[in-house]
């Protein structure tokens, strides 16, 4: 029997961005992101391919202010998306870690995740501010924060080691992506939900 591919639509617009994705959590890692902002496309693109989500993000935002409602936004419809797309999560693993280095940054990011319904993020660096660039490590923990928050995820993210703020950004999204990949993928054994309480 074959499951059904679990997908799902989320857009958002408001006076400040108007955004929609599309979402299949049991894709093959195609990304076909346009978010305006290029360092976000790229770390969207590298989310899609680790995670092994078919990913599509169309977004237009207020950059001629800055790239933090485009940001943030994104955050919010792709953690929309992931929570329709899960339903009732079912069969689901629901836990996920992963280490991935980049070069130096063994930012061993390690991310470790729960989709518990309880959603919350415990972001940790050394590297306590990043030099100016097209896209922060703060820029990298808003947008986690919003996608936490909107799929009701309860993300850890610790960066151990990194100088360059390229490297460690993007050992961040790959880990992420490769914890959710683990956390939503179907455990054959399990039944129902995977909670005593009966509810996630």
């Amino acid at each position: 029997m074959t499951r059904k591919k679990r997908k799902s639509k989320v857009k958002r617009v408001t006076n400040e961005t108007n955004i929609s994705i599309d979402l299949t959590l049991d894709g093959k890692g195609k990304g076909d992101i346009r978010t305006g902002i290029g360092f976000l496309d790229h770390m969207l693109t590298l989310f899609s391919k680790h995670g092994q989500f078919d990913l599509k993000v169309r977004a237009k935002g207020d950059l001629a202010v800055d790239r933090h409602h485009t940001n943030e936004d994104v955050g919010i419809c792709l953690g929309a998306a992931f929570k329709k797309a899960l339903g009732k999560k079912i069969g689901i693993r629901r836990y996920g870690y992963s280490f991935v280095p980049m070069d130096e940054a063994l930012a061993n990011t390690r991310v470790v995740l729960d989709i518990s319904g309880r959603p919350s993020l415990f972001f940790n660096s050394k590297i306590k501010r990043s030099p100016p660039a097209e896209y922060t490590l703060q820029d990298a923990k808003e947008f986690l924060r919003a996608f936490s928050t909107n799929s009701g995820v309860n993300m850890h993210v610790d960066v151990l080691r990194g100088e360059d703020t390229h490297h460690i950004i993007e050992a961040v999204f790959k880990a992420a992506a490769r914890a959710l990949r683990e956390a939503v993928s179907i455990d054959k054994r399990a039944k129902g939900i995977p909670s005593t309480k009966g509810k996630l």
